[in-house]
């Protein structure tokens, strides 16, 4: 009966969802958008109880993220809610932090208003799991939504799907040892829970984002997503959604699946930036400033305000947004080392942010030595050079730009950039200093629309291809890594992902090439199997097993075989075959050697 009851209901608040999308027009989508296209940059806070245990638990440390505690402790339910007796944030200044969102240049902030635990940083007339339990009895989501009005910051709010605590939520977890209900669970009963919940914070708090999460267990389907999504489109039509309101999402790389229904408005990527741009698709990488969401004591592997800052740059580069986590204290205060973090961040944009907000994803797939991105302007564009490796010889290649660049200068300077037009593509040519040790910034105005031509790689003068990977194309999730100990394709956790190189070969090839190979692996993970290829037949590939090095950022140089190279081949290709580990490598660079014996080829 009560399956029968939720499927009317979903058909009901199916068919007005369906009527707004097909009256949404492509411009009226854009129009609702724009704010958020624009903005670029947002903060997101993990706040709740789990705070008051900060990663603790009787004492000893549990492993994992801070807001994750009362999981992955299996700590019971009517021992966890006495965390809400201790949570007493008598040093909470929403106006402060409203505040230091709008120095740091955020133009947007998401809290949480439920996490999984299902804790409610309101007062929730659908029970009493929430800030009425604790000893200050406030509502603390309503005086920041007034501070980030007071402060010029968007506000939105975050609202957890699963909900380990309520009575009706399935799967039951086996810690909880709260009563369960007379007559038996009854998901349908969680389902009109949630949907009262998400009306109320609507009503009370008009977000202008919504974030759902927590979709991904088995009970919530595609229909509860498109019911949900209509709910919430019903009650502020001009809301935005992420896409975990639904099943769309692929993974942690958050981006919505073919064909899917209930997909929001934007895609999620959690912790990584997308390898390439994402022409066409809405997307927001959300990030922690350190290794947790909620707070924990212990963490203190902070990210340098020089990543973060770059790492804005380049989501910014591929078209999306920067979502960057704090995680107050029970007291409620925002760590120190976030506080520092988003005033560095702040500082830099307050000077560069012409080259972030508003602004579009750049012709460029990729500069060996920093980020582009661009906006229109009435003669062409203008590009935005953002500079994280200053060249000794004071040359930036602008690799396969066809178009002319007009004049450039170092933004937040007078200081002229001297520009070469004469090569097969553009120079600025630089000298000095950076005048930011965080990121320089080159503005320079473009004729016509910027197009940049595919590069292909091409062997060195004795013949040897050496590609690195700062070079390479991804496909699939693995992506490259800066910095010490790194240069490399990192994250390679899906044996399906593939990096390879275009090439083109000007002159003769030699028959045959011997295949080297640097790269590192950790002592946990060992063993996968990988091929390098190059066109399809079996003699030019090669096939090898992944060592242990010593650790990730240990590399060493391998021959792993032989080659023959076969005719006309337009690419280099370094394949994963099986991981029976946690990744495949790290993998810095390839070089294809001819052998020297072939008299012909000599």
């Amino acid at each position: 009966m009560g399956r029968t009851l939720f499927v009317l209901l979903a058909a009901m608040l199916l068919a007005p969802l369906a009527a707004a999308q097909q009256a949404e027009t492509s411009a009226q989508r854009d129009a609702r958008m724009k704010w958020w296209r624009e903005a670029r940059f947002g903060l997101f806070i993990h706040w709740g109880v789990y705070a008051v245990a900060a990663g603790e638990w009787e004492g000893k440390r549990v492993p994992g993220v801070g807001e994750w505690i009362m999981e992955t402790g299996r700590i019971p339910a009517s021992r966890y809610a006495a965390l809400a007796e201790q949570f007493a944030p008598t040093r909470y200044n929403p106006d402060a932090w409203a505040k230091l969102a709008a120095e740091a240049g955020c133009k947007y902030m998401v809290i949480t208003s439920k996490h999984h635990d299902g804790f409610c940083l309101w007062d929730t007339r659908q029970g009493d799991w929430d800030v009425s339990r604790t000893p200050l009895k406030r509502d603390l989501l309503r005086p920041l939504k007034d501070a980030c009005d007071k402060h010029g910051v968007k506000f939105g709010l975050y609202h957890s799907i699963m909900d380990w605590t309520h009575p009706h939520y399935l799967p039951r977890r086996a810690w909880n040892d709260l009563p369960a209900p007379e007559g038996g669970q009854k998901f349908d009963d969680f389902v009109r829970y949630l949907h009262a919940q998400v009306e109320e914070i609507i009503r009370n708090y008009d977000p202008a984002v919504l974030w759902f999460d927590g979709e991904w267990e088995s009970t919530w389907t595609t229909e509860h997503g498109v019911a949900l999504e209509s709910l919430v489109r019903r009650l502020k039509p001009s809301i935005i959604v992420n896409n975990r309101v639904g099943k769309a999402r692929g993974g942690m790389a958050g981006l919505s699946k073919p064909g899917e229904r209930a997909v929001g408005d934007f895609g999620t990527p959690e912790q990584e930036v997308p390898g390439r741009g994402l022409p066409g698709i809405d997307w927001e990488t959300c990030m922690t400033m350190n290794d947790t969401w909620g707070f924990v004591r212990a963490d203190t592997n902070w990210k340098s305000s020089t990543t973060l800052i770059r790492t804005l740059i380049d989501v910014a580069s591929k078209g999306g947004n920067f979502l960057l986590n704090v995680g107050p204290t029970a007291e409620g205060e925002i760590p120190q080392a976030s506080i520092d973090r988003l005033r560095d961040m702040g500082a830099w944009l307050k000077v560069h942010g012409e080259s972030i907000y508003g602004t579009h994803a750049g012709p460029f797939h990729k500069l060996a030595w920093g980020r582009c991105t661009q906006r229109p302007n009435p003669n062409g564009a203008t590009l935005y050079f953002h500079i994280f490796n200053w060249p000794a010889d004071g040359r930036l290649e602008l690799t396969g730009l066809e178009a002319t660049i007009r004049r450039a200068r170092i933004l937040g300077t007078d200081a002229p950039v001297a520009i070469d037009n004469a090569g097969s593509w553009p120079v600025l040519r630089i000298s000095g200093s950076p005048s930011n040790p965080h990121a320089t910034v080159i503005i320079a105005d473009c004729l016509g629309q910027p197009r940049v031509a595919p590069i292909r790689f091409k062997p060195d003068a004795d013949g040897t291809f050496a590609l690195h990977a700062r070079d390479a194309e991804v496909v699939g999730h693995a992506r490259y890594e800066e910095g010490p100990n790194r240069d490399c394709i990192g994250f390679w956790t899906n044996a399906d992902d593939t990096v390879f190189w275009p090439i083109e070969m000007p002159g003769r090839a030699a028959p045959k090439y011997t295949v080297e190979i640097t790269y590192a692996c950790d002592p946990s993970t060992p063993g996968s199997t990988f091929a390098v290829e190059v066109g399809e037949g079996p003699r030019s590939r090669v096939q090898a097993v992944v060592q242990d090095t010593g650790g990730w950022g240990n590399f060493i140089a391998a021959n792993i075989g032989t080659i023959e190279w076969p005719r006309n081949p337009e690419r280099i290709t370094v394949r994963a075959i099986t991981k029976p580990g946690n990744a495949v490598m790290n993998l810095r660079s390839i070089r294809l050697v001819p052998l020297r014996d072939d008299k012909e080829f000599r």
